[in-house]
């Protein structure tokens, strides 16, 4: 029975465990988003996040706090100058768990982890839907199409004329020119 066994043992001893975490947490916070089994995207979101907590205060304590688990100077530095500003509002849940599939070779769950304020397509999909405030039916579609036909918008009849390409040069015209009458000789003749 797993009665309070809350820690995911991952399958690893404790020390592999902990330095396997800590590279993960410094690689979400390097590059953002990482790819992983879904039991240890898991196990690190509850690593990473009371980390991110901790990087609104940028105090000394709390940097040595968060050099201890991370132990990489450039992921403690990006967690308190870029990571901390952008997630400074949110109460929590800074990391986004998506599901991706299955390995091919031995068939694990496999996800992306990332952290939330940094996926540029989901925001702008936010942003997009809060755009569009208002519902037409389709009878609203055609009242406009008729008042478009009633009054009809003024149309720009700018005429883009291309060049005509020249078949022949100037010297080809004097030979054939020159030609002609001599030709024209002969079949008189």
């Amino acid at each position: 029975m797993r009665h309070q066994k809350r820690i995911n043992h991952l399958g690893r001893t404790s020390a592999h465990r902990k330095a396997m975490l800590s590279n993960m947490a410094a690689s979400l916070i390097l590059h953002k988003r990482i790819t992983t089994t879904l039991a240890k995207a898991k196990a690190l979101r509850s690593y990473v996040e009371p980390l991110i907590t901790r990087a609104k205060d940028d105090s000394t304590h709390s940097r040595r706090i968060a050099f201890s688990y991370l132990q990489n100077k450039e992921a403690v530095s990006e967690l308190f100058r870029e990571i901390s500003k952008k997630i400074m509002e949110r109460p929590g849940g800074y990391t986004r768990i998506l599901k991706t599939g299955m390995r091919a070779g031995d068939n694990a769950d496999m996800c992306f982890i990332e952290l939330v304020d940094y996926n540029e397509l989901l925001l702008g999909k936010k942003e997009d839907a809060k755009a569009k405030s208002t519902r037409r039916g389709r009878r609203g579609v055609k009242k406009e199409e008729e008042a478009g036909k009633s009054t009809p918008a003024p149309k720009d009849e700018t005429v883009v004329k291309k060049p005509k390409k020249a078949s022949k040069t100037t010297e080809e015209e004097k030979t054939e020119t020159e030609v002609k009458p001599e030709a024209a000789a002969e079949a008189e003749e």
